[in-house]
């Protein structure tokens, strides 16, 4: 279909199959939904294959650890460029082909016999896969497809992941338990692949696609141009978001955040776990416990955020945090016990809390390029992640435990609430988020 035809289709009308804005949206974001739980798969398996790969090859927590942190950083540094190219080729071929690449890392470690290819297999291929699945994937669609509700739906989105993590994390760590890593590796790799067809046959790019407004829009708003020259704009975004105050203050806030989630605690607490004896399959189901009160935190912080200030949000959040994470060292046990689970619920309520209101501040400052500048925002969480997932493997083996790193990563939370409250409110601040 042209743009042209596109853009003529009556406001309020679809143009294919009947249905309403609301209809369409809501409908856009399951599938969304749904393509980042099976996605999530990815993102369950590297906290799970330390302890294994290190006894078959070999090599040190600190050589897995840079192979996660490949990964990471990768994926941070993918996801401004691929929110570029889904405005160029579209949401649905951009992660259509970025499933395939998750998909083809995944299967390619089971034959491999060296750290090089595994850095190549899982830290590149999959993370760049990974980084056109990541939270710009969730921003740009919320962007396109609401003005209500923006929130909400970024809480819910955001949320996907962590139900994702609760669907795979047990299953992968009996697998890995049970059958040794391979199989694991493969279920990914399929896992990834079975979304495929969902994205290609269900996903629309643009409410004009189906002749419909955006969701709480009061106008049709047609379906812009192609726009050519994806790396030009999101380097262009970023010089212009980089003379900004706001831009680094949330940057070094998401960078915090990846170090204390993704590069820790989801990379480390099942080997520290082991570390005090705890089965593998225990401290996998811890994980996929912070999961299931990570949907709930999520979506709760999106509808805060569609309330109240999103920098005292972030502040409040932070803090907790790192709180919290200065007394994970006591905790960890041979066995669960209450105030470890009280530890899982508390952190996992705010396990990334912190999206919706991140990306709220994005677009208040930075408009019709907040989902770019979102992923450049993301780009540093997944460094601070990358830097944490490497370093925590090293101090482990220099150390010959972890307590160094959860106590300073508990000292960096409170740095960065410190940071939430310095940002400015911007020119637009609250208009959008109160819409209702």
């Amino acid at each position: 279909m042209t743009t042209t035809t596109q853009n003529s289709a009556a406001p309020g009308r679809a143009a294919s199959g009947g249905g309403s804005a609301p209809f369409w949206a809501w409908a856009v974001a399951a599938v969304t939904f749904v393509t980042i739980i099976g996605a999530a798969a990815f993102a369950s398996l590297p906290g799970l294959l330390i302890e294994p790969l290190h006894a078959e090859f070999g090599w040190s927590r600190g050589t897995i650890g840079f192979a996660v942190s490949v990964n990471l950083a990768l994926y941070g540094i993918t996801a401004p460029f691929a929110a570029a190219l889904m405005d160029r080729f579209g949401i649905r071929r951009v992660v259509a082909v970025a499933l395939t690449v998750i998909a083809a890392g995944s299967l390619l470690t089971v034959w491999m016999t060296a750290a090089w290819q595994l850095v190549l297999c899982w830290g590149v291929l999959v993370g760049l896969g990974s980084g056109s699945m990541a939270l710009a994937f969730a921003a740009t669609v919320t962007n396109r497809w609401f003005v209500a509700r923006r929130g909400l739906v970024t809480g819910i989105l955001t949320a996907a992941g962590a139900s994702g993590q609760l669907v795979f994390l047990p299953l992968l760590s009996w697998i890995v338990t049970r059958h040794d890593w391979r199989p694991a590796a493969v279920t990914v790799a399929l896992a990834a692949l079975a979304v495929v067809p969902f994205v290609w046959l269900l996903l629309r790019d643009h409410p004009a696609d189906v002749g419909v407004k955006p969701y709480g829009a009061e106008a049709f708003v047609p379906k812009p141009e192609p726009v050519r020259g994806a790396a030009r704009r999101a380097v262009g975004v970023l010089a212009r978001a980089a003379r900004t105050g706001p831009f680094w203050l949330l940057a070094g806030t998401f960078a915090i955040c990846g170090a204390s989630t993704n590069g820790l605690v989801k990379t480390h607490f099942v080997p520290a776990a082991h570390d005090h004896h705890m089965p593998v399959t225990a401290a996998a189901s811890l994980l996929a416990v912070i999961g299931v009160f990570d949907v709930v935190g999520t979506i709760a912080s999106g509808w805060f955020t569609d309330r109240f200030s999103a920098r005292r949000l972030l502040a409040v959040y932070y803090a907790l945090r790192g709180v919290s994470l200065l007394f994970l060292p006591i905790l960890l046990a041979p066995s669960v016990h209450p105030p470890m689970l009280f530890f899982i619920v508390f952190y996992g309520l705010d396990w990334v809390a912190t999206v919706p209101p991140t990306i709220a501040l994005c677009r208040e400052h930075y408009g019709e390029d907040s989902a770019i500048v979102f992923g450049w925002v993301l780009a540093s969480h997944q460094v601070g992640a990358a830097v944490v997932a490497f370093l925590g493997g090293v101090a482990r083996d220099v150390f010959g435990s972890y307590d160094v790193v959860w106590y300073a990563s508990g000292a960096l939370c409170a740095v960065a609430a410190l940071m939430a409250l310095v940002i400015r409110r911007g020119a637009g601040a609250g208009a959008e988020a109160r819409a209702a």
